[in-house]
């Protein structure tokens, strides 16, 4: 818990100059939004996880003032009832519904609609900055120091998919969360930080840039991310390599921007890559942060965790799970016991 006198302060700063800070000097400045969203349907099966479903093949289209791009988005929803359902928009690392990272059924029967997308039908996961939406944004292939690298183009997408949401009446629009992993788990923390419309974020075992803090890392460091993944993020994180101490911010940062809406990280205890202590630490941070502001932060024992234990009485929730790196249905099912308190 020491670590946590060596952070800088976020208090006297508001939400906007929080996130300012972390585009600047982390992610990156995100496109324009969109003006115009809209969705063709592509393919309809009617009799989805046995009748209990449809599944939606759609293509999103954006109209902004920098251009058009296009998307493939798969939407599932709960039939045979006359409530909105709430909604998980999972950032995926594949297009297949149902996939090992998304228990689709399970979240049906839960009462659960989703909209899916693949990262890479937005992007590539490289430093190829002239394909998908990158390829639209930055027609030569090059961008400036503080212009966003690839979680920022797939935050992006987050948000334009959160458009088309809205429209759909048999949601509950005050409902909505996003959900990512690895790397899409830092995307879906920057597109809650960025979109007030989200009901919750949920980061699964983001790690390093994502949910831990950078500072005492015990695993993944900003230099070995940003030597592995630059294009991740702006150029100007890159001076942070070897040099944590001297950043104006923390990870904790990226949590308290989640404020007005609830934000939620999940740790595994044996992806030490991810450093799962750091993790915790960054949701203890952020707390004072949401408290500030009236809500119930983070409630927790003062302590570091026990393997399996599951924090969920504040506005910041927190499990730690037995296991390595991966998005289980173990995941799913906690986020689904946080939001139904």
């Amino acid at each position: 818990m020491r670590l946590l006198d060596k952070l800088p302060d976020p208090s006297g700063l508001d939400k906007h100059a929080i996130v300012n800070l972390l585009l600047r000097e982390e992610y990156g400045y995100l496109p324009a939004r969109p003006y115009q969203v809209s969705a063709k349907i592509e393919s309809e099966d009617k009799k989805f996880c046995a009748g209990k479903a449809s599944l939606k093949k759609l293509l999103l289209c954006c109209q902004a003032e920098w251009g058009e791009f296009s998307f493939p988005v798969y939407y599932v929803c709960p039939q045979y009832t006359n409530a909105s359902v709430p909604c998980f928009i999972h950032i995926n690392f594949s297009d297949l519904v149902p996939h090992k990272y998304q228990p689709t059924e399970e979240l049906v029967d839960a009462g659960y609609a989703t909209l899916t997308f693949c990262y890479l039908d937005v992007a590539s996961d490289s430093s190829d900055f002239t394909d998908g939406l990158a390829g639209v944004i930055y027609p030569d292939g090059k961008r400036k120091s503080d212009a966003c690298g690839k979680i920022g183009l797939w935050a992006w997408a987050t948000s334009a998919v959160m458009d088309y949401a809205v429209t759909l009446p048999e949601l509950d629009c005050r409902r909505i969360s996003v959900a990512g992993h690895s790397r899409l788990g830092k995307t879906a923390l920057l597109a809650g930080a960025l979109d007030e419309r989200f009901y919750c974020a949920f980061s699964n075992d983001s790690g390093c840039s994502g949910a831990a803090i950078a500072r005492g890392a015990d695993g993944e460091t900003v230099k070995a991310i940003t030597d592995r993944f630059p294009y991740w993020f702006s150029e100007n994180y890159l001076k942070y390599s070897e040099h944590e101490d001297t950043m104006p911010f923390d990870q904790h940062y990226l949590l308290a921007a989640n404020l007005p809406h609830r934000v939620y990280v999940a740790s595994a205890a044996g992806d030490l890559w991810a450093s799962p202590k750091n993790e915790y630490l960054s949701c203890v941070a952020a707390s004072a942060y949401y408290k500030a502001y009236g809500m119930r932060g983070f409630v927790h024992p003062n302590r570091l965790p026990n393997v399996g234990e599951c924090l969920h009485a504040g506005d910041i929730g927190y499990h730690l799970r037995s296991g390595s790196h991966y998005f289980s249905r173990e995941d799913w099912l906690n986020y689904i016991k946080y939001l139904s308190k």
